[in-house]
């Protein structure tokens, strides 16, 4: 079972360059304005993943009442999924998902 640590931290998104705020109500994982992440963790919040690459956003995919965004990564190759925020920019999902039409 994968374990959980809370960090919800401000940070400056490595590919747009937009300052991210905390999210307030779990852990920020992924900038909202470009949904770029980092490949930094192994379990989430363990900052523990020696990669460092940037995570880009490459699909949708339906989650319980939301949407998980699936992400590659730039240096490594892994695929990585995390739960979309409340305040993600929403055309940007929107562009993602019709890349399963």
């Amino acid at each position: 079972m994968k374990k959980f640590n809370m960090i919800d931290e401000e940070f400056i998104c490595e590919n747009c360059g937009k300052k991210v705020i905390k999210l307030g109500y779990t852990a920020r994982d992924h900038c909202p304005y470009c949904l770029y992440s980092k490949h930094v963790d192994i379990n989430p919040g363990d900052r523990s993943n020696e990669c460092k690459g940037l995570l880009k956003p490459i699909d949708i995919e339906k989650y319980k009442d939301t949407y998980k965004i699936i992400y590659k990564c730039q240096k490594c190759g892994q695929t990585h999924k995390n739960i979309m925020a409340n305040d993600d920019d929403m055309d940007l999902i929107i562009e993602l998902t019709k890349k399963n039409w």
